[in-house]
């Protein structure tokens, strides 16, 4: 990958998780690893997700210093920066504000594998952060966050968010839609009553591999990234420059 190419995924990402609806406003972020080692490519603050363009991203160092674009870092610039720099298989990494994450969050129940879904975590809890439900503003947060994530797809941020991480783009974006889209159907069905079918946690298993290889995922972004293009074609503009 050369830097050219990641920002393009930082653009791509981002837009996907737009088209996902996973916006918030101007809040949330993807960011994508440079690959010349000099940190990470993550839009500008002040931007929503599906407006970012090329020229509306920054190079933030692992010191968390702007070294290309314009204005300060986001201030959870750390959560991606710790991640990524504990990870080096690694190369995206998300933070949203979904709102059935954020909502499940609260229940403080374990998230059962009711969904194809739900089965991305392999029949066993979704990880929580549980340090803050305030600002990751601290490189010492961004640290305890990515113990917390350890080596699951997603983690939820009960009072704040998701965190969701992947070898690529596609990875880390379906992650992200997967955890938010889990914790949709298990609100649902406990707004009925308990669950009593779900997967057990070797169908789980199965399931994972069967319906969340890289081929799907990638096939999900790809879809997610169409539905970004299109939306902005109707409105005529572009999505990669001004």
């Amino acid at each position: 990958m050369t830097p050219a190419q990641a920002r393009r995924a930082a653009v791509e990402a981002s837009h996907a998780l737009a088209a996902a609806g996973q916006g918030d406003m101007v809040w949330g972020h993807a960011a994508v690893r440079d690959p010349e080692a000099r940190g990470i490519w993550i839009k500008a603050p002040g931007w929503g997700l599906e407006e970012v363009r090329d020229d509306r991203l920054q190079l933030v160092s692992y010191d968390a210093e702007v070294l290309h674009g314009e204005g300060v870092p986001h201030k959870e610039c750390h959560i991606h920066l710790e991640i990524l720099r504990a990870s080096p298989e690694l190369n995206c990494t998300v933070h949203t504000h979904a709102v059935s994450a954020v909502a499940f969050a609260t229940l403080d129940v374990p998230l059962m594998p009711l969904s194809h879904e739900g089965a991305l975590f392999s029949g066993d809890d979704v990880p929580r952060f549980r340090d803050t439900g305030g600002l990751v503003s601290s490189s010492d947060l961004g640290k305890r966050l990515t113990t917390a994530l350890g080596a699951a797809p997603a983690a939820l941020m009960p009072k704040h968010g998701l965190v969701a991480a992947g070898r690529t783009a596609a990875a880390a974006v379906m992650h992200a839609v997967l955890l938010d889209r889990a914790c949709a159907v298990q609100l649902r069905v406990q707004a009925v009553g308990p669950a009593v079918v779900r997967s057990d946690a070797w169908e789980a298993r199965a399931k994972r591999a069967q319906c969340w290889p890289d081929s799907q995922l990638e096939a999900g972004y790809r879809y997610l990234v169409r539905q970004a293009a299109g939306s902005l074609a109707a409105v005529g503009a572009s999505p990669h420059t001004t």
